[in-house]
C-alpha cells in the first residue's frame, strides 16, 4: 500500500541515532496511557471491537512478504515472513489479468518488478495509461492474460535500495491470488495453525470502468476456500472504502481496513462519486465514526501516528489511535523498513541511504502509541520489537 510514498519522499522519512530512540519512545507513552488491567495485574490496552482476538498485540504484518529480503509478492517473500514469525502476511496487492484472473503485484504497471522488458514478444504492450490522474508508460497486468504473466519473473522493485535482492531476480513466477490461497491453507495444516492472510484491493474504480471488477471474482475466491466467514483468518483492506462496501454486499464478513492516504487525497471512489471529502476528513473523530459503520479497522499513513517535523525529525504522537479507538476502531500503520532512507531522520545511522538505521527504536516509539498492528518488510526486526514491547 505504499503506491503514494514515491522516491522523493523517502529520504524524508528518515531513521535515528541511538541516542535519540529512547527520548522518542518516551515521549510516545503518554498516547498509550488509557489502559485497562488484566487479571495478572498487567497493563493491556482498549480493544477495539472489530480486532481479530486470536492474534497478538501488537501484532505484526509482512509488508508483501519479507520484501526487505526477497522481491516483493513472490512465495520466496511470503514464506520467508511466514518464517521469521509475522502474525500476518500480506500476500496480495490483488490486481486483475486480461482474463479475470486475480494476481498479486503491487500496481498493475509490472515495469519495475517483472523482467517484461526482456521479453521481445511483448514490447508491443508497452503503454501509457492514467490511473487516478496520472499518466504511467509502462506494461499493465489487464493487457495480459494470466498464461502470458506465468512466462515473466518477479524482480526487486528498489535495486538502488536493496542490491542484495537482486540475487532473486527471475526467480520466482507472479503470484495468483488461488496460489496464495492454497499456500496458506498447506502451511496452516502444516504448522497446525491458521495462517493470517492481509489482500488490498488495488484501484478498484479504474479496473471497474475496464469492466474487470476485483471485488467479484475475490468474493468468490474467498467464499471457495471458507475465507469469507467473520472469523476467517484474513483481513481486508483498500483505499477506496465503496470497495469494501461491496466486498460487505458480496457475502464477506471478515474484518476490513480502510487505508488512508495522505491529508490532502480524495479516494478515487469519492472523486467518481463527487464526494468532496478527503484523507483529512476521514482522519476526523466524525469521519472515523463513518468508517466504524462498515469497517473494522484503519491503515493509516505513518506520519498520521506520530507526526514529524519540517526537518523530518519525529514529534510527538497525534490523538488518531485514541480517536479511531473511541471510534470502535483498530489500527495498522504502514510502513516501517529497516533501510536510513525510509526511516525518520533522527533514526538514521551514517549517511548511506541503503544502510540500516536505529529501526528497532522507530518500532518501539509506534508500539508505544497504542496501534494494534504494523506493515514492515522486515518482519523479523518488528517481530523483535513487538516481542520486547510486550515483556515491558
Amino acid at each position: 500500500m505504499e503506491k503514494r510514498q514515491e522516491p522523493g519522499r523517502r529520504s524524508v522519512l528518515g531513521a535515528a541515532a541511538l541516542g535519540a530512540g529512547a527520548a522518542v519512545f518516551a515521549a510516545a507513552g503518554p498516547a498509550a496511557a488509557a489502559t485497562t488491567a488484566d487479571p495478572a495485574g498487567r497493563p493491556s490496552r482498549p480493544t477495539p471491537a472489530g480486532r481479530p482476538a486470536k492474534l497478538p498485540v501488537p501484532f505484526v504484518i509482512g509488508h508483501r512478504g519479507a520484501s526487505g529480503y526477497r522481491p516483493e509478492h513472490t512465495f520466496g517473500s511470503y514464506q520467508l515472513a511466514l518464517d521469521m514469525g509475522a502474525d500476518v502476511i500480506e500476500a496480495g496487492d490483488l490486481v486483475p489479468t486480461k482474463d479475470g484472473h486475480l494476481v498479486c503485484r503491487h500496481e498493475p504497471d509490472i515495469s519495475a518488478t517483472t523482467d517484461v522488458a526482456d521479453h521481445r514478444e511483448f514490447a508491443g504492450r508497452r503503454t501509457t495509461k492514467t490511473i487516478e490522474g496520472k499518466k504511467i508508460t509502462g506494461w499493465f497486468t489487464e493487457d495480459f492474460t494470466l498464461a502470458e504473466l506465468k512466462t515473466l519473473r518477479a524482480k526487486e522493485r528498489i535495486p538502488d535500495v536493496r542490491q542484495h535482492n537482486t540475487l532473486y531476480n527471475g526467480h520466482w513466477e507472479i503470484p495468483t491470488f488461488e496460489e496464495v490461497l492454497q499456500w496458506a491453507e498447506r502451511e496452516g495444516r502444516r504448522r497446525g495453525r491458521p495462517v493470517w492472510i492481509y489482500p488490498e484491493t488495488k484501484h478498484p474504480t479504474y479496473f471497474r470502468t475496464l469492466g474487470l471488477g476485483i471485488e467479484e471474482p475475490l468474493a468468490k475466491l474467498l467464499r471457495r476456500y471458507g475465507r469469507h466467514t467473520a472469523h476467517a483468518p484474513n483481513l481486508l483492506q483498500s483505499f477506496e472504502p465503496s470497495s469494501l462496501r461491496r466486498l460487505s454486499e458480496l457475502g464477506v464478513k471478515c474484518p476490513k481496513v480502510v487505508l488512508l492516504d495522505e491529508p490532502s487525497v480524495r479516494p478515487a471512489d469519492f472523486v467518481a462519486s463527487g464526494d468532496p471529502r478527503t484523507t483529512a476528513d476521514l482522519l476526523k473523530p466524525e469521519g472515523l465514526k463513518w468508517i466504524a459503520g462498515f469497517a473494522q479497522g484503519i491503515g493509516p499513513w505513518l506520519p498520521q501516528i506520530i507526526a514529524q517535523d519540517d526537518k523530518g525529525k519525529l514529534g510527538k504522537p497525534t490523538t488518531l489511535v485514541r480517536d479511531a479507538h473511541a471510534a470502535g476502531l483498530f489500527l495498522t500503520p504502514y510502513t516501517v523498513r529497516n533501510e536510513n532512507s525510509f526511516l525518520p531522520l533522527d533514526f538514521r545511522v551514517g549517511r548511506n541511504p541503503g544502510d540500516y538505521g536505529n529501526s528497532l527504536a522507530y518500532f518501539k516509539a509506534l508500539y508505544a502509541t497504542g496501534i494494534d498492528g504494523l506493515f514492515s518488510d522486515d518482519p523479523d526486526t518488528a517481530v523483535l520489537a513487538a516481542e520486547e514491547f510486550r515483556r515491558h
